[in-house]
């Protein structure tokens, strides 16, 4: 008697439109659909920035919720995922721009401080192994406000406290990292980066990021003018110069002083998650393995997760294809990427706004066409 055949469908969130988790269950009931009899098992997947908490959620971790200050100091509910001794943190449900009230950016104000309430709250839980996804962020202030929930001590030249976000760098004069928060220093802190820009400069958080969360050009010059000062002192505290460092500049400087002040490693936001999730071990008697994202386009090249998800696949021998909003790769980029084929949904529905307003009909119809075209008879 032949088995059933089995697909695995691992997306990332069609973002401003729906999750990875509804992605993945509008796809795999087009499958069903196709198909009846065939095995299919939904892991939504992240590449570290938003959705990378939900992926854990849905892999089996347990929520623990906490309320924390937004990006400018409004309460706000969200929670790390724990598992055993390790906790996965995403800052964007925290205190990235999703959180802005009303949307409104803040960039010389907004700060990173939620962030270090949630891991406080984890090390307060007694996880030992934080994993942290940092993408999505809406501050720019060098990781100051996460150190200073942590227990850091930031002060001006005249010792009173420095300013919440970026632009209150501009008088911070002394950083004290005694009074960090004691499980800090036999934790082991992971963060997903999959950015190479240092903290400062042309190429820095302040010129290339600052502007995607609302900076104008003279904002720009002062946010790159606080970090140097803030790497200044941050180097005068510890020893190091990291301002240079690869990755330093992600998240507004989140990684430089995760980096420089906090000793966490860094590592590629696909990777984290798909081991986090077990993927490799789901691929196992899988015959095809189905991902996707919005948009599947050049920066889908760059350590997002359907070619994350892809070249893992790839090392089992599991053919790939994709799903999308949109698709702007060729059949020969994607190859080399080691997937297959790709379906997007302007290929069904030429109507933007209608892809977006109600993408689960055209999911179900991508799946019902994968279903026909690579499982056979």
């Amino acid at each position: 008697m032949t088995r059933p055949r089995r697909v695995l469908v691992a997306p990332d969130k069609f973002k401003g439109s729906l999750d990875a988790a509804d992605v993945a269950e509008a796809v795999a009931t087009g499958v069903r659909q196709a198909r009846p009899g065939t095995e299919v098992r939904c892991v939504p997947v992240a590449d570290g920035g938003d959705g990378t908490l939900a992926a854990a959620l849905a892999a089996g971790y347990r929520p623990v919720e906490v309320t924390v200050q937004g990006p400018t100091g409004q309460p706000v509910t969200t929670a790390f995922a724990r598992r055993g001794g390790t906790a996965v943190v995403e800052l964007a449900d925290a205190c990235g721009l999703g959180r802005l009230p009303g949307g409104v950016p803040d960039p010389l104000l907004a700060s990173s401080r939620g962030l270090g309430e949630v891991l406080v709250a984890a090390l307060d839980d007694g996880c030992s192994e934080i994993v942290l996804g940092i993408g999505g962020s809406a501050s720019t202030d060098g990781g100051a406000g996460m150190l200073a929930a942590l227990g850091a001590a930031l002060t001006t030249g005249e010792g009173s406290s420095v300013r919440e976000g970026g632009a209150g760098l501009l008088d911070v004069a002394h950083l004290d990292l005694t009074g960090l928060h004691p499980r800090l220093a036999a934790a082991r802190l992971v963060v997903a980066c999959d950015v190479d820009n240092p903290l400062t400069g042309l190429t820095g958080a302040a010129h290339v990021y600052a502007p995607q969360k609302g900076a104008a050009s003279r904002d720009v010059t002062l946010l790159d003018r606080a970090l140097e000062r803030w790497a200044d002192v941050v180097t005068n505290a510890t020893g190091a110069d990291l301002r240079s460092a690869p990755g330093g500049g992600a998240a507004g400087g989140v990684g430089f002083a995760a980096l420089a002040a906090l000793g966490a490693e860094l590592s590629p936001g696909i990777d984290l998650v798909l081991d986090l999730v077990g993927f490799d071990d789901l691929l196992a008697d899988r015959d095809l393995v189905i991902t996707g994202e919005g948009s599947l386009d050049a920066q889908s090249l760059h350590g997002k997760a359907p070619v994350g998800v892809a070249a893992r696949a790839r090392a089992e021998e599991v053919p790939v294809v994709a799903v999308c909003g949109r698709r702007a790769l060729e059949d020969e980029v994607l190859r080399k990427a080691g997937i297959e084929a790709a379906y997007a949904l302007l290929d069904l529905e030429p109507d933007v706004t209608r892809c977006l307003r109600d993408p689960v009909p055209l999911l179900e119809r991508l799946g019902g066409r994968i279903a026909d075209v690579h499982l056979g008879a």
